[in-house]
């Protein structure tokens, strides 16, 4: 198996659950850590530094939120929450606690594989990030020039208010990342969330996807996660 492949851990006490996800990654390449509890969990992150972690809520030791908030003290690798707890205040929770992605139990494999490839690619980002390389950020045929404040889609200049832009850029820094209403509104306003500056949000959001979206109605940059948030789609080159 090629060594260089990046080793995940999962972290999920339902056994059948544990072996289909490790039969999953292992058959694409991934090197698989796994572990069904917190305490076991705690053991091997103190020994190994994955590149990226799974992590299911329902553990029998330790609520997962709680395992996650431990997990930030130390670590900036990616988590991903795979969870049956499918409410928006579970996400929302999550993603403020520092998750990088939440997926709701069932799922498939292509949604699975996908999601990590992106909190990889944005691990991937930060990690190597110097001087220049946010300068430009080219995904899909969508260029954010920093330097230059400039806004293309398919080589043609987009013209975006302060806000609008100021907006792109936040989701661009955190790319792939589903940031929720209170970290995008704290971010750019410094206020708290309420339903008017949602609804501020919202406008701005809307104003964004009618100026750099082939089909507005259908989002392939600018991507909404009802109850949760908003994420800038990583596309694969």
């Amino acid at each position: 198996m090629n060594s260089n492949k990046a080793q995940i851990l999962i972290i999920e006490d339902e056994t059948t659950i544990q072996t289909f996800i490790s039969t999953i990654l292992s058959s694409s390449g991934y090197r698989v850590l796994s572990v069904s509890d917190a305490s076991e969990a705690l053991a091997i992150l103190s020994t190994h530094v994955p590149d990226a972690i799974l992590l299911d809520l329902g553990l029998p030791d330790m609520d997962g939120m709680d395992l996650l908030r431990k997990i930030r003290e130390k670590l900036t690798t990616p988590v991903i929450i795979i969870s049956a707890r499918s409410f928006e205040k579970d996400k929302v929770e999550a993603l403020d606690n520092g998750a990088d992605d939440y997926i709701t139990k069932p799922f498939g494999s292509a949604e699975l594989l996908a999601r990590i490839r992106t909190a990889l690619r944005h691990s991937n980002r930060i990690m190597t990030k110097d001087t220049g390389s946010m300068n430009i950020l080219k995904n899909g045929d969508l260029t954010i020039d920093f330097e230059n404040r400039q806004i293309l889609v398919s080589g043609k200049e987009i013209h975006l208010t302060q806000i609008e832009y100021k907006l792109l850029c936040l989701l661009a820094k955190y790319i792939g990342k589903v940031l929720t209403y209170d970290f995008i509104i704290s971010n750019i306003w410094n206020i708290s969330s309420d339903k008017n500056s949602q609804q501020l949000l919202r406008v701005n959001m809307a104003n964004i996807r009618r100026k750099i979206e082939e089909n507005p109605g259908k989002p392939k940059y600018v991507l909404t996660e009802v109850g949760v948030g908003y994420r800038l789609a990583d596309i694969e080159q």
